[in-house]
């Protein structure tokens, strides 16, 4: 028996065919086209996540216009696909709720604007720079270059600190001197360092606190404030200028140190080296 192509496939059926893919090629352009220029339009002062979401907007509303003339040109019968996708909507709902939680969770997470993209937060125990925000889900980009995503409701149920939020922030050092050191000598050069060191703001003004009487030495905290963009600049310029400080000074950053005795007596038990 032999099969008669000529039901199903024939000089009209062909050229609605090449209709459609002439449409479906030039729709994709036109769209892409607008959403190029409308990238380049935006203000300039408007956040990345703003553009994004505008720019993903007009993409998805030319898919769908897209979608209606192709079904046009088709001469489809919208009410039986609009029938089948109902019931294909209700199934894929269903087997879907978690997606349409994160969906949910995503909208909450833009009205609320927590975050942005190129924000650096802190997530449980991965920190990074936020690389995008989409329906289901933010990418993170991690210091060591590693994309991680995170799904929506997790962000929302989870405690997310952002880490440059604000223009200007304030880094912490936890710095150990010797018990015999003169505080008031180590104060005295933890404000000089701080104070010429031109990316330390001078206002608001450092913090210097002493903090506890440690086991090897007495804590103090000096709290430099500084411009987000320069924190690793700000972490290792104050760093080794307070090492070098003390060195100058005689200033002793002391380590744990260990006493040996010999029983109830107070005297250390002797020990002699021999080389």
């Amino acid at each position: 028996m032999k099969f008669d192509w000529s039901k199903y496939f024939n000089a009209t059926t062909f050229e609605k065919v090449l209709m459609v893919a002439i449409l479906l090629v030039a729709g994709l352009i036109i769209i892409y086209t607008i959403a190029f220029i409308v990238r380049k339009v935006l203000p300039a002062k408007w956040s990345r996540q703003h553009k994004m979401i505008i720019n993903r907007a007009v993409q998805y509303t030319g898919y769908i216009v897209m979608f209606f003339i192709i079904i046009s040109e088709l001469e489809v019968n919208l009410t039986t696909v609009f029938g089948a996708a109902g019931v294909i909507g209700i199934v894929v709902g269903i087997a879907s709720q978690t997606s349409i939680g994160n969906i949910v969770s995503g909208f909450f997470l833009v009205s609320e604007k927590s975050f942005e993209i190129g924000d650096v937060v802190r997530l449980g125990d991965k920190s990074g720079t936020v690389y995008s925000i989409d329906l289901l889900s933010i990418k993170i980009k991690t210091f060591d270059n590693v994309l991680i995503r995170v799904p929506n409701q997790t962000v929302i149920s989870t405690e997310l600190i952002n880490v440059t939020r604000f223009p200007v922030r304030r880094m912490d050092f936890n710095i150990s001197v010797a018990y015999k050191e003169d505080l008031e000598k180590v104060k005295g050069i933890l404000q000089e360092v701080a104070k010429n060191n031109p990316l330390c703001l001078e206002e608001p003004e450092p913090v210097i606190i002493f903090q506890n009487f440690g086991n090897s030495g007495i804590e103090i905290l000096l709290g430099v404030w500084f411009e987000k963009i320069n924190f690793l600049k700000v972490k290792n310029s104050v760093f080794l200028e307070v090492k070098a400080a003390f060195d100058k000074a005689g200033i002793e950053i002391p380590f744990p140190h260990v006493t040996l005795y010999s029983g109830a007596e107070t005297k250390p038990f002797p020990v002699n080296i021999e080389k």
